[in-house]
């Protein structure tokens, strides 16, 4: 069975993964599951850059197939922010989710509603060898005033998907599996996956 490396240090997103990848046919391992202490330093100018720059470091450190992702929310009424810069958005030092959430909302106090956003992923698929490969997803929605679910993380509880009238926090894990930015990422990777499978 072939190795693949989930190249992230946030246990959020490993769930996610670890879900979307059951039953696929790879020996899943994590960062902490090897002790490998690795923080790749995300400067890239796209989702793309970043989550290519995770993975192939990860690949390399760990001699086996990586997986990253680099992801974001886009909020339209602030020009597409905080996009890139998520999770660095809130000014406060080490600031939780919460208090990501929170600033968010301040932000937009002043903005109209309906606040549309979208989030939007790109999973970088690297071998040992340097060789790097992409996809991408995204998942349309706006941003709610209050926090709703408890399933989720990051911007999860303020992000709702109009035509379910639930929050990203508010699914299951299958059905987030299904509408997700990181699932559709994942389901546009399936023939990235499949060739390494045959490797």
């Amino acid at each position: 069975m072939q190795h693949l490396l989930i190249a992230t240090n946030n246990k959020g997103k490993v769930e996610e993964i670890q879900a979307l990848l059951n039953g696929y046919g790879f020996t899943l391992h994590t960062p902490a599951d090897l002790g490998l202490v690795l923080e790749v330093v995300e400067d890239g100018q796209t989702y793309a850059e970043n989550a290519a720059k995770k993975a192939a470091a990860f690949a390399l450190a760990s001699g086996m197939p990586a997986l990253a992702d680099d992801s974001g929310l886009e909020v339209d009424a602030l020009g597409g922010q905080p996009g890139l810069h998520s999770h660095r958005f809130c000014p406060i030092p080490n600031a939780s989710d919460a208090d990501r959430r929170k600033y968010l909302l301040e932000r937009l106090d002043s903005h109209p509603r309906p606040w549309r956003a979208r989030f939007k992923a790109t999973m970088a698929l690297a071998l040992p060898s340097g060789q790097v490969k992409l996809a991408e997803g995204q998942c349309e929605g706006e941003i709610i005033p209050q926090e709703r679910g408890s399933n989720g993380f990051g911007y999860d509880p303020i992000f709702l998907i109009p035509e379910f009238g639930r929050t990203m926090a508010e699914l299951e894990m299958e059905e987030k599996n299904r509408l997700s930015h990181r699932a559709r990422a994942i389901q546009n990777a399936r023939s990235l996956l499949n060739e390494v499978l045959k490797l």
